[in-house]
């Protein structure tokens, strides 16, 4: 990677970046983006949290019921119209999916694989609002879009570090400043947290917001389960555990080393294939936050309607909260990974249907392309842009992730 200033990093490169910070240490980015202006305002993020199938949380740090109260969402005009000037929170998950505006952020964060990014959470809060001192599992940019907001950072915290018990959020028992190590951000500021960096957040205004752009990490629980499933799955019945070199011991009811060995030996290599794990992995990384989000469209579309109409000046672009990656495969082509599933492909479709840019007639006439986007169309991965923008389609498709 170069140096890029248009990154969001205060000037540093990308390389830079990932080589001294990228899951070591955080950093503090003051002007990450100069000038910032909120794209939705504190009302427009209670309106979300009012809407069904929304992922919403109400933090008051002395709730009507008891200290450090959650509630969830849906929420009520009745919910907010209770609380008080200070001390609550409001967190709504994957804003990103339901404003574009806010989705346009994470082509900022290019320099991580897009399959590593999660979503992006936006929270409210009134002065003293704050979810207490915790740590995340996971990367996260805290960017402030409202109002300051003052972190503090505690340093890196084991799992077994104590949280407060009787409560519904994981809050530190025992926090510790670091010297040097807490800030009054502005909008525009933006700290980096690698994982379990202890932090914790505190608004000083009547109108903090601040944007967490966080990063998908399976735990090691998550991914060895779901990869035994998936090979699992493949996997004939006649495909059993066998012992020819079986000799005679001293007592049968014994499970000897040797047993043992043979057991390891044959699961490792069940368990040792690249090409499968590789499959699989891009499954597990495009698997839908929030699957019923996607909306098939009403008929079914067809091949013919769909070249002219792209012929004509429309263009597809991808459904809101819709994942997608791809990979090379042994045999020179490309395994295009949508939403969870696994689809064989030419490489220059699969990098054309991950770009960032819309869909268009350029893309449509690659080998296989027409099908391949009336099945997405089909499915709800991709959908129509409501409005004709002008957009440039690339050349050759071949635009890097």
């Amino acid at each position: 990677m170069s140096d890029d200033t248009s990154l969001p990093l205060g000037g540093m490169s990308a390389q830079t970046f990932l080589r001294d910070y990228w899951q070591k240490k955080p950093l503090l980015i003051r002007g990450a983006f100069p000038d910032f202006e909120s794209p939705l305002s504190p009302d427009e993020l209670a309106g979300l949290a009012c809407e069904e199938n929304v992922e919403a949380r109400l933090v008051e740090v002395e709730g009507p019921e008891r200290r450090w109260q959650v509630s969830h969402g849906p929420f009520s005009e009745t919910t907010f119209a209770r609380l008080g000037r200070r001390d609550w929170s409001l967190l709504v998950q994957a804003v990103d999916h339901y404003v574009p505006e806010v989705a346009e952020l994470l082509e900022h964060f290019t320099f991580i694989p897009r399959w590593r990014l999660d979503d992006i959470m936006v929270s409210f809060a009134p002065p003293g609002g704050n979810v207490g001192p915790h740590v995340d599992n996971y990367d996260v940019f805290l960017l402030q879009a409202g109002g300051p907001r003052r972190w503090q950072l505690g340093g890196e915290m084991s799992e077994e570090a104590p949280i407060i018990d009787g409560i519904d959020l994981r809050i530190l028992a025992d926090f510790q400043v670091e010297a040097d190590q807490q800030w009054r951000l502005e909008p525009g500021d933006m700290l980096y947290l690698p994982p379990r960096i202890a932090h914790h957040g505190v608004s000083e205004s009547e109108s903090c917001m601040t944007f967490s752009i966080g990063f998908r990490a399976p735990s090691m629980d998550e991914m060895i389960t779901s990869f035994a499933d998936y090979l699992g799955e493949q996997l004939p019945q006649s495909q059993r555990y066998h012992d020819p070199d079986l000799s005679a011991g001293d007592d049968p009811a014994h499970i000897d080393e040797q047993t043992l060995a043979r057991l390891r030996q044959q699961m490792l290599a069940t368990l040792d294939d690249p090409e499968q794990m590789a499959q699989w992995f891009g499954r597990v990384m495009t698997q839908l936050k929030y699957p019923d989000q996607l909306l098939p469209p009403m008929q079914a579309t067809d091949p013919e309607s769909l070249d002219e109409a792209l012929q004509e000046g429309d263009c597809i672009e991808r459904a809101p909260g819709s994942r997608l990656a791809w990979q090379r495969t042994a045999a020179g082509e490309a395994t295009l990974f949508v939403d969870g599933d696994g689809i064989g492909c030419s490489e220059a479709l699969a990098r054309a249907l991950c770009a960032a840019t819309p869909i268009g007639p350029q893309t449509a006439g690659l080998e296989g392309a027409s099908e391949l986007l009336v099945t997405l169309l089909d499915r709800g991965s991709l959908r129509w842009v409501e409005e004709d923008d002008d957009f440039d389609d690339g050349d050759d498709g071949d635009e890097q992730e």
